[in-house]
């Protein structure tokens, strides 16, 4: 025995996977392991089809079970239910995140009794029917569960499953590394880009789909003024988003960009005036692009969904909120921040100090590892 906690991480997928919460979990993972006091493992599905494989990626041990393919969004393995039972049985504490159905029926089925953490990412919202058959079994995993972390409070108050289990909960918010982002020296990456000199830069960066907004944000810059948008991202609804706009008064002020690479997307971040949000459905939960704005000194306007993303930049504060898919409130917002440029600094450097403060990954991994250890 090496004296250190053995954590077991169970997720659907993990990098090079490229999303949201894989990228959460890589942060767990990895952090957890350099401080020395964990034994971390990570147990996932294949995104592809074929058997299981085991790897090291970045000094974290990584098993992922082959699949018999994806449903609902959730892969279906007998494999990893047989695998779960067998690393739960070696395991201090078993950190499960959710949504993931398949982790729950695993839990339930392995007998396993050491701790339970539960990472509540966000509530089912599109899969109706899915959760006609996995709501028994969500509850029987929220019963279960010793903690249940959110990253902000507005998981819980938004959630229609989490406020009776108040209790259990506890806000690690998501963290970045701030060091990493500021070392992007300054440019003129979207300057660059530019159809009229001075204008004020706006940009949107995320996945071109049905919940992020970004028809409701064309719609609102008709009535926007002295600004150029560039949207950045790729997605199904890229084609008709590019339709919208061609063919109207404002095509030769918004600039679609495509995907951008890590280190073009953080020049942009760097490079813009104002960031906006326009998501109109709790499905965005958190959003870290925020933060990646924030971290810069930028204002983020962002929309009051009922979950995480309005306790991310808080309004009148680092940034506004708006209704989702109001655009004239959106557009006011925009024109607001547009024609005052002290506010937009003085709200940069309120949103820069908040990253610092709250969403510095230091300060979060020492909040997980208080959780895991039991002493949170």
């Amino acid at each position: 025995m090496s004296g250190k906690l053995r954590v077991l991480e169970v997720n659907k997928a993990y990098y090079p996977h490229i999303g949201g919460i894989e990228t959460i979990i890589r942060q767990y993972a990895e952090e957890l392991g350099k401080t020395g006091g964990f034994d971390v493992k990570v147990l996932v599905c294949r995104d592809d089809r074929g058997g299981m494989r085991r790897e090291k990626i970045n000094g974290v041990d990584v098993t992922r079970c082959g699949s018999l393919g994806t449903y609902f969004s959730c892969p279906i393995s007998m494999q990893f239910i047989r695998k779960f039972r067998e690393m739960a049985e070696k395991a201090d504490v078993v950190h499960i995140h959710v949504p993931f159905p398949l982790a729950d029926a695993a839990l339930m089925l392995s007998g396993y009794k050491g701790k339970v953490v539960v990472s509540w990412h966000s509530d089912i919202v599109k899969q109706k029917k899915l959760m006609l058959l996995y709501k028994p079994l969500m509850y029987k995993l929220l019963r279960r569960a010793d903690r249940i972390l959110v990253a902000t409070e507005g998981h819980i108050i938004g959630s229609d499953y989490l406020p009776e289990f108040w209790d259990k909960c506890v806000v690690v918010p998501y963290g970045i590394v701030p060091e990493d982002y500021r070392r992007v020296k300054p440019g003129n990456f979207l300057e660059d880009k530019c159809t009229y000199h001075n204008s004020v830069k706006v940009l949107f960066s995320g996945r071109l789909v049905y919940y992020k907004g970004v028809d409701v944000l064309i719609e609102a810059f008709r009535g926007v003024s002295g600004c150029e948008l560039f949207i950045s991202g790729a997605g199904e609804l890229e084609s008709e988003l590019k339709a919208r706009v061609r063919n109207t008064d404002i095509e030769e002020r918004v600039h679609f960009l495509g995907f951008l690479s890590q280190k073009e997307l953080r020049m942009a971040f760097a490079d813009c005036d104002i960031f906006v949000l326009p998501s109109v459905e709790r499905s965005e939960a958190f959003g870290i692009v925020q933060l990646e704005a924030m971290v810069y000194g930028k204002p983020v306007i962002n929309t009051s969904l009922p979950s995480g993303v309005p306790y991310v930049s808080i309004h009148g504060d680092t940034g506004m909120t708006v209704p989702p898919s109001d655009t004239y409130a959106l557009a006011f917002a925009i024109n607001r921040l547009a024609d005052d440029r002290e506010l937009r600094e003085e709200m940069g450097r309120a949103a820069a100090e908040r990253v610092d403060r709250v969403f510095n990954e230091k300060i979060v991994i020492e909040k997980l590892c208080g959780v895991l250890s039991g002493s949170l």
